[in-house]
């Protein structure tokens, strides 16, 4: 079984067992977890459901593991012939989810 859901202003391919890092959600490790928003679900037997956007009376459950950080990113600011120079760097957070089950 396979969905799509959204969350954080992405859309990520999920099934049951897989870990997936989100954007930062509130919460603890270990603490369950609901997207309710799902625009897609699919089932062993090839059966679908395309949302208009969403998918009614669907949801899909995952178990919080932990906070994680990305990778850096460098961002440099410059404006020419006028000396101004400015580097900094970025890490973004995110959450990673165990997803648990799809409902739909």
């Amino acid at each position: 079984m396979q969905a799509i859901i959204k969350t954080g202003g992405k859309q990520y391919k999920v099934s049951p067992g897989q870990i997936v890092n989100v954007e930062k959600l509130t919460g603890n490790v270990g603490d369950k977890v609901e997207f309710d928003k799902v625009l897609f679900i699919s089932d062993e037997s090839g059966k679908t459901k395309v949302g208009t956007p969403l998918v009614k009376d669907s949801r899909v459950t995952g178990k919080i593991l932990g906070a994680v950080k990305g990778k850096k990113i460098t961002v440099f600011k410059f404006k020419r012939r006028k000396g101004y120079r400015k580097k900094t760097g970025h890490r973004q957070k995110y959450t990673s989810v165990e997803i648990t089950e799809i409902e739909g």
